[in-house]
């Protein structure tokens, strides 16, 4: 028999090796490679990343509901039952180098501000808090809900404003300069998601009605809706470019929408991915976007889509 028409076994396993790049640098580099016995060399991956290694385990002392990269990229804020929030360096040794006493209750959701200086969170406790990085001390705490504070979103733009969402049916618009929210918007329904527009004036408030209301903060009044899910809102977020929302929600669905101030067709739903499973606990799974808006990303075991596939 030719063995040069067998095919090749499929014996692999994943190894680090040092490889020089052009400049003579050490770099690591992801190899394949078979275990025949000739050892050749399948294929060589190029590490991309500054990461000490392709995965790295980050334990708290209690389980994550919520956790955000910084604007930078330099640091990992993290935070669930325990009520506390959890500062981590995201190179390195990824070291726990802070701990913010946060709420007495579960913090459901946490954002950074876009200086990298605060980090905003929601929790079950009824309120809404503003904590200093450096310091670790809370700066704000805003209350007013009645019940469970689901999800918490901050303006891109303009004033230092914050947007809550509550299992009081209320969608409350917080300014740092005053202590009271500054606006309510009310909705017969729990509010499980929250998020500002890119240019402020509106706010997108999703629930357990199924559908996401985008609220004009101007004119007080729902500006439109974005109906498709046949479950509860879990999660939403806003696009790095601020043109498309994405949702996820119970019904193993995350999908993206056109959100731009004037929309060129009246439905816009933009695209549906399937196969994001929220299993039996139901929790209020957040979806995401990578930094250049090309990926996306939901639900505990991690299902990925490519926004434009054919690029």
């Amino acid at each position: 028999m030719d063995k040069r028409r067998d095919p090749p076994t499929s014996e692999g396993a994943l190894v680090k090796r040092q490889k020089a790049d052009e400049s003579g640098a050490q770099s690591n580099a992801v190899t394949i490679q078979t275990k025949g016995a000739s050892g050749a060399l399948v294929q060589t991956v190029k590490r991309t990343s500054a990461l000490k290694a392709p995965i790295l385990l980050l334990q708290g002392q209690s389980e994550f509901h919520t956790c955000k990269f910084s604007p930078s990229g330099e640091h990992i804020a993290s935070a669930g039952t325990g009520g506390n929030i959890n500062l981590w360096n995201t190179y390195g040794d990824c070291n726990n180098y802070g701990d913010i006493k946060g709420h007495s209750g579960t913090i459901s959701e946490l954002h950074w501000s876009r200086d990298n200086s605060m980090i905003f969170t929601a929790g079950t406790d009824k309120s809404c808090g503003v904590f200093d990085v450096q310091t670790g001390e809370r700066i704000k705490r805003f209350k007013g809900h009645s019940t469970f504070v689901n999800s918490c979103s901050p303006a891109r733009r303009g004033p230092e404003l914050l947007a809550s969402g509550s299992d009081d049916g209320s969608v409350k618009i917080w300014d740092l300069r005053s202590k009271n929210a500054v606006e309510t918007f009310e909705s017969p329904y729990q509010i499980t998601a929250v998020s500002f527009s890119d240019a402020g004036d509106l706010v997108f408030a999703g629930g357990i009605d199924n559908t996401i209301a985008a609220w004009d903060l101007r004119k007080k009044a729902v500006s439109y809706s974005l109906v498709g899910h046949q479950d509860t809102i879990s999660g939403i977020s806003l696009s790095p470019d601020g043109n498309q929302l994405l949702s996820n929600a119970m019904d193993n669905t995350v999908r993206t929408w056109d959100v731009k101030p004037f929309s060129a067709t009246g439905n816009r739903l933009l695209k549906t991915f399937e196969g994001a499973p929220h299993g039996f606990e139901k929790n209020l799974v957040r979806p995401a976007w990578s930094k250049d808006g090309a990926m996306i990303g939901s639900d505990k075991t991690m299902f990925l889509g490519e926004i434009n596939p054919s690029k």
